[in-house]
């Protein structure tokens, strides 16, 4: 038999617990012709999962139900949980040996398995029991086909569900949403508390059950976005930077703020990035996706294309403050590291914050969403969509990217609206409003290197995965 890893749990949105007592132990007995190995999971959800709601009382998990993806089980499992009153998070995996990719995961009940009491924790103060040993979890399995399809599936709990007015506080289903972040930063900048600023969160979303977290997660996300830094590394990040620029004239180095004790962002492009912008710098791809593990500060590179579809590196920055301001301040400074000139097109996903430093920093430059961003939003907001029509996706894709006209795609958007009953959805129209800046149909008129703005950030995070991997 196989050597088997104890592998500890990963909580969704909320980080992990490092407690190796609450490890899932397993006997595993691997048949010759499977190829696959057991892995530690990846400590690094953060994009998952965005709480939403199923209205359709029917549409239960079930053995055989089929998923376009692993991250589409584990919102539509959660989402399932939040509607019967329970939270989630990831258990164990399963790792293909042939790529590394993962092809099975677990999904569990927040109250499996226990916690081992320790002696010398007695005189701490006593934790909530939250592990009760329930059994429930829905496994999925990627196919040949490449779908994700329920293999296991348990429905029976042995403890007693949250009723509906209490289920937004459980750990799965609370979550700083890319909306609610910025408007937590507006009004912290204004100078408003933390109480003042839930206040007018459960206004604006009508009501305390609609705002997605408590205020403990509201007070924990302006702390961290006041003293987020780089922690005792940051000398050693800024005495390389030092070093490279004394090594080579051509490296070009920022940081916002004070030196010694930085809690602005962090940016730096070498010779050769600066080389490669002036010759293919047309149009440029930002994103800031692409998350560290160990200080959770985003890692953001400004990326391109060469003559030859490769991927091309036009600098580095590490967001220590993701305010308008500082978004500014970096796009300033990448500007004049490429001695002042202005691409043709830029590339970001729809957040919002990002969305007005671009027009401040590139006012003549074109805006694109990424759409790969927008479809994996999509796929959040309107999951229960997507599972209650299988065909739904498929056509809301081909209207996207199908589309030769604009009159062609107008018509085909308002037959999805209507044909699907979606008129009324506020994610779907305030999408249609920013039509111009993602829906391909819109952008013909402007350079894009021909690239697929479908696999850019993700081939780009992969390069980054593979060099992160090669050097730890």
């Amino acid at each position: 038999m196989d050597q088997l890893n104890v592998i500890p749990f990963d909580n969704i949105n909320m980080g992990s617990e490092d407690d190796p007592n609450t490890a899932l132990h397993l006997q595993h007995h691997q048949p010759h012709n499977f190829d696959f190995d057991f892995d530690y999971p990846n400590n690094n959800d953060d994009d998952l999962l965005e709480p939403t709601s199923l209205s359709d009382p029917n549409l239960d998990p079930c053995e055989g139900m089929e998923f376009d993806s692993e991250q589409s089980a584990r919102i539509f499992y959660n989402s399932y949980a939040r509607r019967v009153g329970f939270s989630t998070r990831v258990s164990v995996y399963q790792r293909s040996r042939r790529d590394g990719s993962i092809i099975c995961r677990q999904i569990v009940c927040s109250r499996e398995g226990f916690r081992r009491e320790c002696n010398e924790n007695r005189s701490k103060r006593q934790r909530t029991v939250t592990r009760v040993g329930c059994k429930a979890q829905m496994t999925v399995k990627k196919q040949s086909s490449g779908k994700w399809t329920v293999t296991k599936l348990v429905k029976d709990h042995n403890h007693e569900f949250v009723p509906p007015d209490k289920v937004h506080s459980l750990r799965s289903h609370r979550h700083v949403s890319g909306s609610a972040r910025s408007l937590i930063d507006t009004l912290q900048a204004a100078g408003m508390g933390p109480s003042g600023v839930m206040s007018v969160l459960i206004r604006e979303s009508g009501g305390i059950n609609n705002v997605g977290f408590t205020k403990v997660d509201c007070q924990n996300y302006m702390s961290n976005s006041r003293q987020r830094t780089l922690g005792p590394g940051g000398q050693a990040v800024f005495d390389y930077l030092k070093q490279m620029q004394a090594e080579d004239p051509g490296f070009f180095y920022a940081v916002q703020g004070d030196f010694e004790n930085s809690t602005g962002n962090v940016f730096w492009a070498d010779a050769n990035a600066r080389m490669n912008y002036s010759y293919f710098g047309d149009t440029i791809t930002f994103d800031t996706t692409y998350r560290t593990n160990r200080y959770r500060v985003p890692f953001a590179p400004f990326t391109g294309w060469n003559h030859h579809g490769q991927p091309l590196l036009f600098g580095c920055a590490l967001l220590l403050n993701e305010s308008e301001s500082s978004f500014v301040w970096l796009f300033e400074t990448w500007f004049a590291a490429m001695s002042g000139r202005c691409p043709i097109s830029i590339t970001t996903d729809q957040d919002r914050i990002i969305r007005a430093a671009v027009s401040k920093a590139f006012p003549g430059t074109r805006h694109r969403f990424c759409k790969w961003n927008v479809f994996r939003e999509a796929q959040e907001k309107l999951s229960h969509v997507y599972h209650s029509h299988p065909t739904f996706e498929p056509e809301f894709h081909r209207c996207i990217n199908v589309a030769e006209s604009v009159d062609e795609f107008e018509s085909c958007w308002e037959s999805l609206l209507q044909r699907y009953d979606l008129s009324d959805n506020e994610w779907l129209q305030s999408m249609y409003n920013a039509r111009q800046q993602w829906v391909p149909v819109y952008l013909q008129d402007t350079f894009f290197g021909e690239m697929s703005i479908m696999q850019g950030s993700d081939s780009i995070n992969s390069y980054f995965d593979w060099v992160h991997k090669c050097i730890n």
